[in-house]
């Protein structure tokens, strides 16, 4: 399994425009062959913070999504948001520990 974790910081009054953009990134990520989970949570924290949360089958999976149509689309939105910051890493997993 690949687990993708980071975060993306824009401006808090970018936030509220992304939000379409958001939902239709995690709807068409959601519905990818190998996706196990894809997550955007806000940070309660931290204004605009919005951690990035996915877990993907395998690395073709996540090859294949980054390939997607509505990567371009997700990718022009956050470019119209202004980015401050991006730190998003991809792992691979081995047997999970359940607690």
């Amino acid at each position: 399994m690949i687990l993708v974790m980071g975060t993306v910081q824009v401006s808090p009054e970018a936030l509220e425009a992304l939000r379409p953009a958001m939902a239709a990134q995690v709807t068409a990520s959601r519905a990818e062959d190998g996706c196990r989970d894809y997550a955007y949570g806000l940070d309660v924290l931290e204004p605009g913070l919005i951690r990035v949360s996915e877990a993907w089958t395998s690395r073709a999976a996540l090859d294949a999504h980054l390939a997607s149509p509505h990567m371009p689309v997700w990718r022009a939105a956050l470019a119209t948001a202004g980015v401050l910051s991006r730190d998003i890493k991809a792992y691979e997993a081995g047997d999970g520990i359940s607690f």
